[in-house]
């Protein structure tokens, strides 16, 4: 798999990474404006580990219901992060809690994203776990949903994401950045914030906003 310098990337911010990926044709990677991060001071990057979830309405005698998304947070390296498709905030699927944070963490996971509902709330917040959501619900998954698949390709929040890929949350949202385009985008963003900053100093001179945009081409 590419590496990629994630520490490159923790200075911009969705917006940034979102026009850079409008810029070079891919204007569908932000996620739905659903998927909320229960902390907005949080910033998250890492790569994507994907986890397909689909519903069921019960356990069989002597089955794991867990057995796949615990394979998933086992197989954690650090920067991880594992992204987790329920096909949006269902009062179903509540895929992400306490627990798994926890072991996440002692993985080195960079934090967890889903479409779907996060439980226990308050203890995930007391950890620092960057948690990006798509709803908070109280309710197990066990006899309502289970992880099919890891590290297949999945659409989450209305996104395409294949484990491997490079996920960025902060107040805003989040994007997803093709692993293989990486450095491509990190490219654009560092010249939209260059050209950002010009404008903004000039903007606070009192320039026109038409005068400036004419010039640098940046809003």
């Amino acid at each position: 798999m590419k590496s990629i310098d994630l520490t490159r990337l923790r200075d911009f911010s969705t917006p940034i990474l979102s026009d850079s990926l409008d810029s070079i044709g891919l204007m569908g990677q932000a996620m739905k404006p659903f998927v909320r991060p229960l902390d907005e001071q949080t910033v998250l990057v890492g790569r994507a580990r994907t986890g397909l979830y689909m519903p069921i309405y019960q356990v069989y005698v002597g089955e794991n219901p867990y057995e796949v998304e615990m394979a998933l947070v086992d197989d954690l390296a650090p920067a991880d992060v594992p992204v987790l498709a329920c096909n949006g905030p269902t009062e179903r699927i509540a895929p992400w809690g306490e627990l798994l944070t926890t072991a996440s963490r002692m993985r080195g996971a960079a934090g967890c994203i889903t479409d779907g509902l996060v439980r226990d709330i308050r203890q995930i917040r007391a950890l620092s776990f960057p948690m990006f959501h798509g709803g908070i619900g109280p309710l197990d998954t066990k006899g309502r949903a289970r992880m099919m698949e890891r590290d297949t390709p999945v659409e989450c929040g209305g996104v395409r994401v294949r484990s491997g890929d490079i996920v960025f949350g902060d107040a805003d949202g989040v994007v997803v950045i093709p692993l293989e385009r990486t450095e491509e985008v990190i490219e654009k963003a560092l010249e939209k914030v260059r050209g950002e900053n010009h404008t903004r100093e000039e903007l606070a001179q009192g320039r026109l906003l038409g005068e400036v945009y004419k010039k640098y081409g940046v809003l």
